[in-house]
């Protein structure tokens, strides 16, 4: 361990990543199952612009096979090494996704708006407008490419969230203290040097105590993302840098994205803790599919020290077991969504969306929307963040 750290907990062994295999595969069958059928509902509804005669149509069934398969593609000429044009496949590619997806909800809305006209109008006189003729068509398209212009923008705007907790379990000569979080940046294909850069310059103005990463800080093939690790070195907080893994830590190799985590000068907290200088306690644990809700216990209770104790958990869901022994959660993952209205969506399977929720005994949670992108390099109306916790010591005045 670094000088002024004790370590609670073992690492995860070697050889658990497989464990992700049948999941990434049941994920594959179903994202591409959905993915083909948007096309299918956006093409049904846009049916009135598309070509009649057979050519047209032709290259038109061409290309959206050619779409739905890129994502594959990418990866395919990622790992084959040639970077370049993966990168102009992944351009192409993402920003068709955003649009198909964009078009999906316009179109999925005017269908229910169609729907609720017709029923409607069983019961009142009503003339149903006409939600499928070339101007309701071209309106969604237009709408949907300005949404994409504007999410393009608002990914590269990154706000600096700030959380203030007063607590009593922080030492007035050890306080306040200062942590930085960023979350979901996904180095690789897409996010490199310049959006890294605008994430550490809001980080290194803050001038953090503590920078913890919550996951999916790289993505995909990373072994072109050497000089990007020197960026992370330009951080040097008192306390050290801390970084837990998320899915697409898998997905990239763990192996090389642990390698990738130390070069940047992060220490990895894979189902262990360390508790700081005698000042506070940080946790992780790998990301839920491989670590389990009795580790994460089992590592929360080597930390009962009676210090603040801040837990990292890449998922945003909180173990009843685990909760009673963390003042504070830090997760990431849900994006809140990335592209609206794809949050409500997101919702579903993650109540606890962004931001901060109290759970309860004192304990709570931080939901970050994510520092980076994943896929589409944009975002619509949920801004990338880096998030700044104050931690001070009760019956402490606020520095300003």
């Amino acid at each position: 361990p670094a000088r002024g750290l004790t370590a609670a907990g073992p690492g995860l062994v070697g050889g658990r990543a497989g464990g992700y295999t049948f999941p990434m595969v049941r994920f594959l069958i179903f994202f591409f199952s959905l993915y083909a059928a948007m096309h299918v509902f956006v093409l049904s509804r846009a049916r009135v612009l598309l070509p009649q005669a057979w050519p047209g149509r032709l290259l038109v069934s061409l290309f959206i096979i050619l779409m739905i398969l890129a994502p594959v593609g990418i990866r395919v000429l990622e790992r084959s090494g040639h970077d370049d044009a993966a990168r102009v496949v992944a351009h192409v590619g993402y920003i068709w996704m955003a649009f198909i997806f964009l078009c999906f909800s316009g179109y999925f809305a005017s269908a229910v708006l169609e729907l609720v006209y017709r029923l409607a109008s069983f019961v009142f006189p009503l003339n149903p407008p006409s939600f499928t003729g070339k101007a309701p068509t071209i309106f969604v398209i237009a709408l949907s490419i300005a949404a994409l212009a504007y999410g393009y923008f608002e990914a590269l705007n990154i706000r600096v969230e700030r959380v203030t907790i007063r607590t009593a379990k922080l030492a007035r000569e050890k306080g306040p203290l200062k942590i930085a979080q960023i979350s979901d940046v996904h180095l690789g294909i897409m996010v490199r040097g310049e959006r890294l850069r605008r994430i550490i310059e809001k980080v290194r103005r803050e001038n953090p105590d503590i920078v913890v990463s919550t996951g999916d800080l790289v993505d995909g093939n990373i072994g072109h993302l050497d000089d990007l690790s020197s960026l992370f070195r330009e951080l040097s907080p008192r306390y050290g840098k801390y970084a837990i893994t998320g899915n697409h830590e898998f997905y990239a190799g763990l192996s090389e994205s642990l390698d990738f985590l130390e070069r940047a000068g992060f220490e990895p907290l894979r189902d262990r803790g360390v508790t700081i200088e005698g000042v506070i306690n940080i946790t992780g644990v790998d990301d839920s599919v491989v670590s389990t809700a009795a580790r994460e216990k089992m590592v929360l209770s080597r930390v009962q020290n009676g210090l603040f104790t801040l837990h990292m958990k890449h998922r945003p869901q909180v173990s009843e077991e685990a909760r009673p022994l963390f003042d504070l959660q830090l997760s990431g993952h849900a994006h809140r969504g990335q592209i609206f209205p794809f949050n409500y969506v997101v919702r579903f399977v993650y109540p606890m969306l962004d931001g901060l929720y109290h759970l309860g005994d004192g304990s709570m949670l931080y939901v970050s929307r994510g520092s980076g992108t994943w896929g589409p390099p944009m975002r619509v109306l949920a801004p990338p963040e880096v998030t700044v916790f104050e931690l001070i010591p009760e019956g402490s005045a606020k520095k300003h």
